[in-house]
């Protein structure tokens, strides 16, 4: 491990998702998504190239968008004084629930050496299926193909609670509508959001957060950033790789990518000296959002490192620009 590695370098990049959460949280129920996700597109480029490091991004926004930016996969980011990092981000995870002011939009960063991130480029799609730490050592790889039911058998034995008693967080997405049918069969309560599965998988690997486990279907970049949080939480992780559509498995395929292999959070992302940092946008179950009074604005962070398996929880107060001008 570098000396460099000895700091929290989440406490540098959560300045960066603070300042990036500010400017998106502007732009709550205006309707308006390209702005909204160019003010944060901005804001998380500028900052990131304020920190001594030599960023790589893994994964990028145009995975999700099609549309280019400063923060496409294989960019670079930070000011090439630092360490070769790999970098996972999404200014804003959640940018329909920004714009139609909704809850549970965040902004998230996560790094680690360079190479210790699985990339799943073309992809966008990855099934996936997340416990906490106390379920962890029981999560083996059939579980992902298991019925609903068993899982939630196994998860309410170890965790000494009924089924009944287990929530399930699951994306409210057509494709997941056998799945909630199998979860309330089993007498499981389900959470479903719109978006934020960044968010989901976070709380699904913090004991007693109120949610259990993460089930389904979401963004393959939104998981590879959810593992970051994942390995540093000492929860567990089970993904594979879910084209929902014969183009996307086309390019997939074409990238030499498989889409039967089974990963865990070790194996997406391979180093202990990972760094994660998350801001809240707009108010929701992991995070505050941001607050504007009186030319201060107020957010609610969450920094992780997984070395030392370190979680920070900041409530910060930040003068604005217009602010430091008078």
């Amino acid at each position: 491990m570098s000396q460099y590695l000895r700091r929290n370098l989440g406490l540098d990049l959560v300045r960066v998702t603070e300042a990036t959460a500010i400017q998106a949280a502007r732009w709550m129920g205006l309707g308006l998504r390209q702005e909204a996700d160019q003010a944060a597109i901005d804001a998380m480029y500028h900052g990131l190239n304020s920190l001594d490091m030599n960023g790589y991004i893994v994964i990028g926004e145009e995975s999700k968008s099609g549309l280019h930016s400063p923060l496409d996969s294989g960019n670079r980011v930070g000011n090439g004084k630092g360490p070769e990092m790999d970098v996972v981000l999404d200014p804003i995870d959640g940018t329909n629930l920004l714009v139609h002011g909704r809850t549970g939009a965040i902004s998230a960063v996560a790094v680690a050496p360079r190479g210790a991130m699985w990339s799943p480029y073309p992809a966008v799609y990855m099934e996936k299926l997340v416990v906490d730490r106390k379920v962890a050592h029981a999560l083996v790889n059939e579980a992902l193909d298991a019925p609903a039911a068993w899982t939630l058998a196994m998860i309410a034995r170890i965790k000494k609670k009924t089924i009944r008693d287990l929530v399930v967080f699951v994306l409210d997405r057509p494709r997941h509508q056998d799945l909630i049918e199998e979860i309330r069969m089993a007498g499981a309560r389900v959470a479903l959001r719109r978006e934020g599965d960044i968010a989901g998988a976070i709380l699904a690997a913090i004991p007693n957060s109120g949610i259990d486990v993460l089930m389904g279907v979401g963004g393959a970049a939104e998981g590879v950033m959810a593992a970051c949080a994942v390995r540093a939480l000492r929860g567990a992780m089970l993904a594979r790789l879910a084209p929902q559509s014969e183009e996307e498995k086309g390019l997939v395929l074409d990238a030499g990518l498989d889409v039967r292999r089974i990963m865990n959070q070790d194996e997406l992302i391979r180093s202990e000296d990972v760094f994660f940092a998350a801001t809240g946008v707009t108010e929701g179950m992991l995070l505050d959002g941001v607050q504007f009074a009186g030319g201060l604005a107020h957010t609610h962070s969450l920094v992780l490192r997984a070395r030392t398996g370190t979680r920070r929880m900041i409530q910060a107060e930040r003068l604005l620009q217009d602010q430091l001008r008078k």
